[in-house]
């Protein structure tokens, strides 16, 4: 940044609101903020050492070609840079949002192993297609001709959307079904406005719209319309409903009041920052606020509720977790981001009962870490007598999600499905044990990342363009 503009940028943010200098308006401010971006960005970007064995991009699950885009926000060719990060992800603003970087590219940065810091690859990211959007490089889906066949998609989470994107912009004709009122699914109703900011979400939305997708939002499937009537109506199927089946608790006092899902509350979070109206946060049910707040589990959406309980109000939040830091699943930048806003983690600690109806207390049981299991994971054993009640008038279970049964609620016995009730599906094409039908995401992985369901819809997406293009080869002979 220009020295002047560093020193207009440092008046303000010491000085503002009341002493802001009466030609300093809002629209200034946010220039001097860009051009501040702009520089960092170039500064991170030009720290990549475009290294033989670019183990950002091997590690990235959309093999984004990470080092050419960086060289090329170094050089200023912005655009560019652009058109390289969306060549092969659909949503690269979201990515650069949540994806957990420090456990894939940033993590595994080659001047991050020596020591020397990583390139703020996500934050590049987020800023190339921010700017993008600005300037006018996204454009909606263009075919060069429209094509007759037609996809269905149940579910407009990521991977879903990944898919619609890509069947779209080759010309097939795509409807998304989903069961809520706005499509993104868990970047929506799942993900805190403060990580993803919904109107991220809803632009996406908007521009596949724009670009020809059709939404029919509200739609529940085996209710509103049943899923043999879906496979008449379209030439494929592609089932990416994700996992929303919430994983419960055991022990004495769990069906007490004041205990509830992760999904729930941070479901009713984000509806009311929509500006819709949720009875169950304003009569406190799903509201922090004033409550001292105990969240079970060691994931990303255990943090996203006890960074969510703080902006509410809570008067504390702890986290339990049965295992140790190190052993946790969920991003230790989560993890440090919670402490920084004042979250306390009781490691090794796992819930054995509940007092009070509501709740008031959670039942404590001590862990220590044994032997290694077959995985080469240590199994938490408990402390024999290490015992106590942790106050609480909120505990919010984020133990994961499993899969609903769909083979039961769409009535189709013949949808494949794993002994933990996922998809069985084929690897990178999707195809399930139903001809035409196809599912990808979380509801074949299990409860996964946002990246990796973009990576399969783009993946499956491709496998139907080439079955329908053997279809109509063996139709013209």
């Amino acid at each position: 940044m220009a020295d002047n503009a560093m020193l207009k940028f440092t008046t303000v943010m010491r000085d503002m609101p009341e002493k802001r200098p009466p030609d300093l308006r809002a629209q200034d401010f946010r220039e001097i903020y860009a051009e501040y971006a702009s520089e960092k960005a170039r500064e991170q970007s030009s720290r990549c050492s475009q290294c033989g064995v670019p183990y950002c991009q091997s590690h990235c699950p959309l093999h984004n070609n990470i080092p050419d885009w960086l060289r090329l926000m170094a050089e200023g060719r912005l655009q560019e840079a652009y058109e390289i990060s969306q060549a092969t992800n659909t949503f690269p603003e979201i990515c650069g949002r949540i994806c957990p970087q420090d456990r894939l590219c940033e993590g595994n940065c080659v001047i991050e192993k020596s020591g020397h810091g990583t390139v703020t690859i996500g934050q590049v990211e987020k800023y190339i297609t921010d700017t993008a959007w600005e300037k006018g490089w996204v454009t909606p889906a263009a075919p060069a001709q429209e094509r007759p066949e037609s996809v269905g998609i149940i579910g407009a989470g990521p991977g879903g959307l990944a898919a619609a994107d890509v069947l779209r912009r080759a010309g097939v004709q795509v409807t998304v079904y989903d069961r809520y009122d706005r499509g993104g699914g868990l970047m929506t109703y799942g993900i805190p406005g403060f990580k993803l900011e919904k109107d991220v979400v809803m632009r996406r939305m908007e521009q596949l719209e724009a670009g020809g997708v059709t939404f029919r939002l509200n739609c529940n499937v085996g209710e509103d319309i049943t899923f043999a009537q879906m496979r008449a109506e379209h030439d494929a199927l592609i089932i990416a409903t994700g996992v929303y089946k919430s994983r419960e608790l055991q022990g004495p006092g769990a069906g007490a009041k004041g205990i509830v899902r992760a999904i729930d509350f941070l479901t009713t979070s984000n509806r009311q920052s929509f500006g819709d109206a949720v009875p169950e946060f304003d009569d406190g049910t799903l509201n922090a606020k004033g409550k001292r707040v105990v969240v079970i589990g060691g994931g990303d959406t255990a943090m996203d509720c006890v960074r969510t309980a703080v902006r509410q109000g809570a008067t504390s939040v702890k986290c339990l977790y049965r295992r140790d830091r190190a052993n946790m699943p969920g991003s230790q930048r989560e993890v440090a981001n919670a402490e920084e806003e004042g979250v306390e983690f009781a490691w090794l600690s796992l819930p054995k009962g509940f007092s009070g109806d509501p709740v008031t207390s959670v039942r404590v049981q001590q862990m220590r870490l044994g032997a290694p299991d077959a995985t080469g994971r240590q199994s938490p054993e408990e402390i024999d007598g290490a015992v106590h009640d942790e106050p609480a008038d909120l505990v919010i279970k984020a133990l994961g999600f499993e899969a609903e049964e769909l083979p039961v609620l769409w009535d189709q016995p013949e949808l494949a499905v794993t002994r933990w009730g996922t998809i069985k599906a084929e690897f990178t094409t999707g195809r399930t044990s139903l001809p035409g039908v196809y599912a990808v995401g979380d509801i074949v992985r299990g409860a996964s990342l946002v990246v990796w369901a973009i990576r399969d819809g783009r993946d499956c997406a491709d496998a139907i363009l080439s079955d329908l293009a053997a279809q109509q080869a063996v139709a013209a002979e």
